[in-house]
């Protein structure tokens, strides 16, 4: 395949945003409810790079993933692929998805139960163009890249008689199958024994370094991020809260929901702790004004409920939504897409 330079944008979002509507049940009138699953995200996946998103269930991460692979369609913001602004209202075509690829969370749902690995992988093959005397050669080359050999040990194998980390591990090689030039890997090992995590982790970070590949890592574990990515960034209830390169994020947290996160990460060096304090207790109400972290912060202030923050640069490279930093300059916001993405032939309908 072809390497991309260091560096390159091959992906990239600009004020992402997902509204659903929802229904109350029990009313009749009044009862939909605007729910901002994704609210105003915007991120550069570069070739060669891990970006991190990292959040509770809900935060919003899922959605974003599906709207950069574009199986749901942003309600408002631009995804731009190769520097080509890519028109919201279009269809997903082949094209798209030959250089965007997902990963799922689940291999076990992923995968068509009643066909055996090989047609998991040359199915795509054939999608996609590739003659039929090369698919079985594709095929086994892609199981040989995720380290499954050798390959005809599991071409001719059905999905219940893999492992998880082995079938994570063939779902990941059928994404690689059209050599994509983005990989979005949602959710990859929640559903793995812990045995098999970093192997799978170290996998994805290969895949970068060697094929410089551009990835996107959704997680809700703060600890395999910092491992992995070199930049990430927190997500609670659609917004963006903090965001930094390398793993300053982790090291030294800003945001109150980020010392959260990483204080719900275990460390059994510890002893046994009380009971969290009324302030410390985990709870789900997110603020409809100000902060949508309000109701959970320990720093809270009166500010924070009724005026929401805008993103402050707090360091070199490292933002975060919280009035805390209010003696800090604001980031300042792209507003609308350079010129010569808006101009031309640069756009695709």
């Amino acid at each position: 395949m072809k390497v991309d330079e260091v560096g390159t944008a091959q992906l990239q979002a600009r004020h992402l945003t997902r509204l659903f509507t929802t229904r109350t049940p029990g009313r009749l009138f009044n009862a939909n409810r605007i729910v901002r699953a994704v609210d105003d995200v915007s991120l550069d996946l570069v070739a060669g790079e891990v970006v991190a998103v990292v959040g509770e269930s809900g935060s919003g991460k899922s959605v974003l993933a599906r709207m950069l692979a574009r199986i749901v369609r942003p309600t408002s913001g631009d995804v731009i692929l190769q520097g080509v602004h890519i028109a919201r209202r279009t269809k997903r075509t082949l094209d798209y998805s030959s250089q965007v690829q997902l990963v799922l969370q689940d291999p076990f749902a992923s995968m068509n139960p009643v066909h055996r690995i090989r047609h998991n992988l040359e199915r795509p093959l054939l999608i996609h163009g590739a003659k039929k005397t090369d698919v079985e050669r594709l095929a086994q080359a892609a199981l040989t890249r995720v380290s499954l050999e050798p390959p005809g040990r599991f071409l001719d194998r059905y999905p219940h008689e893999l492992s998880g980390g082995q079938l994570q591990r063939v779902s990941i090689a059928r994404a690689l199958c059209v050599e994509p030039k983005v990989l979005l890997a949602d959710e990859p090992i929640s559903m793995l024994d812990v045995s098999v995590r970093l192997g799978v982790l170290n996998l994805l970070r290969g895949l970068c370094d060697d094929d410089q590949l551009a990835i996107l890592y959704i997680t809700h574990d703060i600890a395999s991020a910092r491992y992995i990515a070199d930049e990430v960034i927190v997500m609670y209830a659609g917004q963006v809260v903090e965001q930094s390169r390398g793993s300053v994020l982790v090291d030294q947290p800003t945001h109150p929901y980020t010392r959260l996160l990483i204080a719900s990460v275990p460390n059994h060096s510890d002893p046994p702790s009380a009971s969290p304090s009324s302030n410390e207790q985990i709870q789900t109400a997110i603020a409809e004004e100000g902060c949508r972290f309000a109701p959970r912060c320990a720093s809270v202030m009166d500010r924070c409920r009724v005026e929401a923050p805008p993103q402050f640069v707090v360091g070199e490279n490292h933002t975060s939504r919280c009035w805390l930093y209010a003696d800090c300059p604001p980031l300042e916001v792209e507003v609308t897409l350079s010129k010569h993405l808006r101009e031309g032939d640069t756009t695709k309908t």
